[in-house]
């Protein structure tokens, strides 16, 4: 059985982004089954220990049994400390998968000391997106939050997808009438993400603003080369949490917007996350 760490950048807060607001995705993967019915999926869930401090499991994390680290970065910029960063970097060179998904403006640049899945993630403060015709507010609605903040729908409600070709396997869906993914739950402020030049990596996923019409990035995969583990970097967290799946599950008392329920009247929406949750764990698992 693999072994997945789902781990935030955050200290345990009921207030916050923590690890229990993303209990659907943990028990969707503690879910999975293989052909007789023995679970796919060891799956530890937690948020990081003290801030400002080398986290126990993080800066073991290479000497350790895990897998794949789906790393939550949900910190205002402080949320990785750089014996963290470095262990992970060893992780993925023993070929370790990782997924780094943060949000909008400078929410998770702790991400930044990562190394070249650290150069895939733009902020306000910390490398902002290259074309800087792009360095403005998307989302006006709530103007606390600058760019990047790129307005894909209301939380609890979902967006389309555009496919960049070929078809990536973590967006492959047989049972879909294109074979993809097609929706992704929506976020009113993302993130951004791009494929570091000289890397090997490519955007697999595309959504589109629907204050701007401005294209976005939704993920970028690193294939991995050399033994290296395989990566992917997603423009917001808010794919995964409760809330985005069922706005009904409730959020921090600072979220402001207005959710909406797409996510809940169109089934085919949820089927599609799951989908690309479970191919994501499967495609980051070590060779």
């Amino acid at each position: 059985m693999r072994k997945i760490l789902i781990q935030t950048t955050i200290e345990p807060a009921i207030e916050d982004w923590s690890i229990q607001r993303f209990s659907l995705m943990v028990q969707l993967l503690r879910d999975q089954r293989d052909a007789d019915g023995a679970p796919l999926f060891e799956v530890l869930a937690r948020d990081r220990a003290v801030s400002g401090q080398p986290d126990p499991v993080l800066a073991g994390l290479d000497l350790s049994d895990i897998d794949v680290l789906w790393l939550l970065a949900v910190d205002v910029g402080d949320g990785l400390h750089p014996e963290e960063c470095r262990a992970i970097e060893r992780f993925r060179q023993r070929g370790g998968g990782v997924l780094v998904a943060r949000d909008h403006m400078d929410l998770g640049s702790s991400v930044c000391g990562l190394d070249d899945i650290g150069a895939a993630h733009h902020f306000h403060s910390h490398n902002p997106e290259h074309d800087a015709r792009r360095r403005v507010n998307d989302d006006t609605g709530t103007p606390a939050i600058q760019w990047p903040n790129y307005h894909s729908g209301r939380n609890g409600d979902y967006q389309p997808v555009t496919i960049c070709a070929p078809l990536h396997p973590v967006l492959a869906d047989p049972s879909s009438p294109t074979g993809a993914i097609r929706w992704f739950p929506a976020h009113p402020h993302e993130g951004a993400v791009s494929a570091p030049p000289g890397q090997h990596a490519r955007v697999i996923a595309q959504g589109r603003s629907i204050v701007s019409g401005e294209m976005f990035n939704l993920a970028v995969a690193f294939e991995g080369e050399g033994g290296r583990g395989r990566a992917l970097a997603a423009s917001t967290f808010h794919h995964f949490a409760d809330y985005n799946w069922d706005a009904q599950q409730g959020c921090p008392g600072f979220v402001s917007e207005a959710p909406g329920d797409g996510m809940h009247t169109h089934p085919a929406a949820l089927a599609d996350i799951h989908r690309y949750v479970v191919n994501a764990a499967n495609w980051l698992l070590p060779a």
